[in-house]
């Protein structure tokens, strides 16, 4: 694997603008987007966008990103065959089933998306850590390159202040707990952090005795220091260490008869090892001009220990990146490097990553433009433990312009036009017997984006439209053939409003219409042409109504619904049984005594059954049962 000394910029500057002082605290004082390394607030980004703050996941009584993820944004996310630690991810109609690999998650900037066809690790990532979290729809392949189809999702964490100690229990085992401090000065900052997570499980027991049962540890560490004036050092480092048991399939007539029976499975069990540390700096070289660089380094291990495999994970990562910010044009050009390595029993394999960048703004009166570009190569090497060597690798594009223009204080439009690409991941790439996959390409898109913003004293409103074409959209076939569609598309509308309805009563909704339609696969003899993309619900919807009791307790309550769609396999659109809706009403409670907070939340409140459809007579349950907790913050 190449040894790269290239660096990650450090840190997102923080900016405020004068109109949005007077907003009330549930638009959240300023809300800013960084897709772009160049702070906007998000009613002035030529690009569609969704930001979560601290304050939002506080008020949400969620306590894993992944009961974030999926109760409280227009994402579609649901476990990977039961898996929670990793599971699956879906934004603009690219389907549960491969809608992952068409986003690009990323943890403080550093990538978290695997080579082979592992979805992210997001049970790895605890929700206390969190600063902000920010989707970028249709937009962000400049910038993060390989997988940025469908968007990005960028994960910022905190730095912690004080000292404070979470503890919550409730029903089927769960245990959470949380220790976190940090202290800052003025030149330096350490801030470090400690959290578990347990579960029982809600399902039977299965034939071996054991539960569908999760316990995740994560401790992280990160230290910044300014030793001199312009110049910031930084060191960071986190262990997580998780053991999951997840369910197998169920009959429809099993999972209407009860969804939380075992139907004679041995549930899958997998352990996860993963230890992360990175460096880093930024140097102010002149006003105006900054140099960013960061390098980190990744060692995991994915142990199906019901299958006697294990894969251990090299991946390092590095960027380096020049930055510009003058009164009114904001330049940032740089390189980037990923190199990620598998090791089997019987190979090594790898994909290497190496970006070039340029992404600029410019500021002309009420009016943002934005444009960039990216040149990518991507490298390929499997190395049997006897036989010969293979190599390839492709070379691909990525570009994106963009327009904002604010027609007053309350009102701005937005247009968005995007290339990004999907190059092949290694199980993908490569055939089982160690020969290159001669039916697969890269995958292109093209994506417009057409939007307004709409700010007032009480109310809050993004709408946007899309349209996406593709070429060699990649997905596994019926005969478990990893290749492309030949012609795909999508279009769309998304609408985020929240509406403060009286001072103490705010409401809220996220809507998602999406339509996902197969043009032409020649390998299907037209029995796919025309068809709907499956695993694609064409709506989706978030409800939120937040109200504040007294001045130190407050009420959240939320409903998450997807419509029924096909399920996760049919393609030609003909199976018996269709992916049903997915339906689950979530209520928390929290109230503040001095130093002290403590809270209640119920999820599932109407235990309404879910699932996921693999086929006919193959569902995975998931969410199916009424789960509450009860614990307490305190603040030193």
């Amino acid at each position: 694997m190449r040894q790269t000394t290239l660096t990650l910029a450090l840190g997102v500057v923080f900016s405020s603008f004068a109109y949005a002082e007077s907003l009330p605290e549930f638009v959240g004082e300023t809300i800013v987007v960084t897709p772009t390394r160049t702070p906007l607030a998000d009613v002035d980004a030529p690009f569609a966008s969704e930001v979560h703050t601290r304050h939002m996941i506080e008020q949400s009584g969620a306590t894993t990103l992944y009961d974030y993820l999926a109760q409280h944004t227009s994402l579609l996310v649901l476990p990977s065959y039961g898996n929670k630690a990793s599971p699956k991810i879906d934004m603009r109609g690219f389907g549960i089933g491969d809608g992952y690999q068409n986003i690009v998650v990323s943890l403080d900037g550093r990538r978290l998306n695997n080579i082979d066809m592992s979805s992210q690790l997001l049970g790895a990532i605890p929700l206390g850590d969190i600063e902000r979290i920010e989707i970028t729809k249709g937009s962000g392949s400049v910038l993060f390159g390989d997988g940025a189809t469908a968007g990005t999702i960028q994960i910022v964490t905190r730095q912690h202040s004080g000292a404070s100690v979470q503890v919550s229990a409730g029903n089927f085992g769960a245990q959470n707990a949380t220790l976190a401090a940090g202290l800052k000065k003025e030149r330096f900052s350490i801030s470090a952090s400690a959290d578990y997570a347990g579960f029982d499980g809600a399902s039977e027991r299965d034939v071996t005795g054991h539960r569908a049962a999760s316990r995740n540890g994560t401790q992280q560490g990160k230290l910044e220091v300014n030793p001199l004036d312009g110049l910031t050092l930084s060191l960071d480092g986190s262990r997580s260490r998780i053991d999951t048991r997840y369910v197998g399939a169920l009959t429809l007539a099993e999972y209407e008869a009860n969804p939380a029976q075992n139907s004679g499975n041995t549930y899958t069990h997998q352990k996860f090892e993963t230890d992360v540390w990175g460096v880093g700096l930024a140097y102010v070289l002149a006003p105006g001009w900054k140099l960013t660089a960061r390098h980190q380094q990744e060692d995991k291990l994915s142990n199906y220990i019901t299958y006697a495999s294990k894969s251990d994970y090299d991946y390092r990562s590095d960027d380096l990146a020049l930055e510009y910010r003058g009164d009114r044009l904001n330049v940032t050009a740089g390189v980037q490097a990923f190199d990620g390595t598998r090791m089997g029993s019987t190979n090594r394999t790898t994909k290497d990553n190496t970006g070039w960048f340029m992404q600029g703004q410019y500021l002309w009166g009420a009016t943002t433009v934005s444009a960039g570009a990216r040149t990518e190569n991507v490298e390929y090497i499997y190395t049997p433990n006897a036989g010969a060597a293979l190599k390839a690798d492709h070379d691909l594009s990525a570009w994106d312009i963009g327009i904002n223009h604010r027609l007053d204080k309350q009102l701005s439009l937005f247009a968005n036009y995007n290339q990004a690409f999907q190059a092949p991941d290694i199980d993908r790439f490569f055939n089982w017997g160690g020969t290159f996959n001669a039916f697969i390409s890269p995958a292109k898109s093209r994506t417009v984006n057409v939007g307004l913003n709409h700010v007032t004293a009480v109310n809050r409103l993004k709408l946007t439209l899309f349209h996406a074409k593709l070429d060699n959209e990649i997905y596994l076939n019926s005969l478990y053939t990893n290749t492309n569609l030949d012609k795909t598309h999508k279009y769309g509308l998304e609408l985020q409003d929240t509406w403060q309805i009286a001072p103490t009563l705010a409401a809220s909704i996220n809507y998602a219409y999406t339509r996902a339609l197969i043009d032409r696969e020649d390998d299907g003899n037209g029995t796919y042409d025309g068809k709907d993309l499956p695993g694609v619900p064409r709506h989706g919807l978030n409800l939120g109504l937040n109200w504040r009791v007294t001045p130190a307790s407050s009420l959240n309550l939320t409903h998450t619904w997807r419509a029924t769609t096909w399920a996760a396999e049919d393609f030609d659109n003909n199976n018996a049984q269709k992916q049903q809706a997915y339906q689950s009403t979530n209520l928390a409670y929290q109230y503040r005594y001095k130093q002290v907070d403590w809270f209640a939340a119920v999820d599932n409140l109407f235990e309404q059954s879910n699932g996921i459809w693999i086929r006919d007579d193959a569902i995975y349950p998931v969410n199916f049962s009424r789960n509450w907790r009860v614990g307490m913050k305190v603040e030193f």
